[in-house]
């Protein structure tokens, strides 16, 4: 048996159901409109949107890519593929929760496609990495995609598949990406959203590998 006190040793090591932190009912509270696009943060929005949801590491870094990209309306930073509900921040860092730091991207089609988003998302990490990005060591920091419809998870596995040759051409490793179906996403402490707006000169571990992603 594995006890909790070994796992915090190891963050590398993802905790069973049974280990996970118990968590809580109550959601963060969350501000009304996101911080740089002055949008709704989740709706209702006056344009026809779709959701997608990554995780590349930190999440402060990620998401100001992604709300700079155009055609995207929002972003909420948040944790998932774990097992604990609603989660503070320092329980993920724990290692005791399961959850991948994540952004959920609010865009507009009709502006940015999905493959448009997910080459962003390859070509902005290194997704070969397993437990970590870069100095950011943990389950937390793992590379995901959590599809929100079947034809986003059919994209996902495609252009993984385009980008592992790529980095196959470049000597670079396997990937270790985790591509599932979207779970429940918990979002985050309300300092946490649009960090790096709010806080230009703070951390952000974002670093590609070099390779092109051609989708």
């Amino acid at each position: 048996m594995v006890l909790r006190s070994e796992i915090l040793v190891n963050k590398n090591v993802l905790p069973t159901k049974e280990q996970a932190l118990p968590g809580r009912e109550t959601p963060m509270s969350l501000p009304e409109k996101h911080f740089v696009h002055d949008a709704p943060l989740l709706g209702p929005f006056a344009m026809d949107v779709d959701f997608a949801i990554f995780g590349l590491g930190c999440f402060w870094g990620a998401e100001r890519k992604f709300w700079q990209r155009e055609g995207v309306v929002s972003t909420v930073v948040g944790y998932a593929g774990g097992f604990t509900p609603n989660p503070t921040y320092e329980e993920v860092c724990s290692g005791l929760t399961g959850h991948s730091e994540v952004v959920l991207v609010v865009y507009e089609p009709a502006k940015v496609s999905y493959d448009e988003l997910l080459k962003m998302f390859w070509e902005l990490h290194n997704p070969t990495q397993g437990m970590r990005q870069g100095n950011d060591i943990g389950t937390q920091y793992r590379s995901v995609i959590y599809a929100t419809n079947p034809d986003q998870l059919a994209a996902a596995k495609h252009s993984e598949q385009v980008f592992q040759a790529e980095l196959t051409k470049a000597g670079k490793g396997t990937i270790t990406t985790e591509i599932d179906e979207a779970p429940t996403v918990y979002f985050a402490e309300a300092y946490h959203q649009q960090y790096l707006a709010k806080n230009p000169e703070g951390y952000c571990g974002i670093g590609g590998t070099g390779v092109t992603c051609p989708i």
